[in-house]
């Protein structure tokens, strides 16, 4: 292990963005592409939003912590809530399938999240929580050398 982050905050919509911002500057060491970091932000939008919107119907009592850890060029993660949990998660991991149809939500969030991991998992026990662990490995950009 070269690094290791843990970040936990209450889940309120705004913090999405914070999650968002550390796990930024926590690869960045990696010099990653920017589809990469694009990719990689956007799994963490995903897992945390899910936490706050589904976990905790945004209560703003709950509590979202996401743990990555960089060993060489491949980052791990997981988001763990210990809100309302998944009662059935091969279901909720099929394309379009919401549990929040009146919020106009679109269902894609696991497919997005598994479409741009290297590894997806989610692990969720009803009204004890869920972790969503995923990983990605960078291919760093290096600029060429003058001489």
């Amino acid at each position: 292990m070269d690094n290791e982050m843990t970040l936990s905050f209450v889940a309120i919509s705004e913090n999405e963005s914070l999650a968002r911002m550390a796990i930024t500057s926590f690869v960045a060491q990696l010099d990653p592409t920017i589809d990469e970091l694009s990719e990689f932000k956007t799994i963490v939008s995903e897992a945390v939003s899910n936490a706050i919107i589904h976990g905790y119907d945004e209560d703003g009592k709950g509590i979202v912590t996401v743990h990555a850890v960089r060993d060489g060029d491949l980052v791990s993660v997981a988001v763990k809530d210990n809100g309302k949990g998944i009662f059935d998660v091969k279901k909720a991991m099929e394309p379009l399938f919401t549990s929040k149809a009146e919020m106009e939500r679109s269902g894609m969030g696991f497919t997005i999240m598994e479409s741009f991991a290297d590894n997806l998992q989610v692990e969720s026990e009803p009204n004890v929580g869920t972790v969503i662990t995923f990983s990605k490995k960078f291919y760093s950009v290096k600029m060429p050398q003058i001489s």
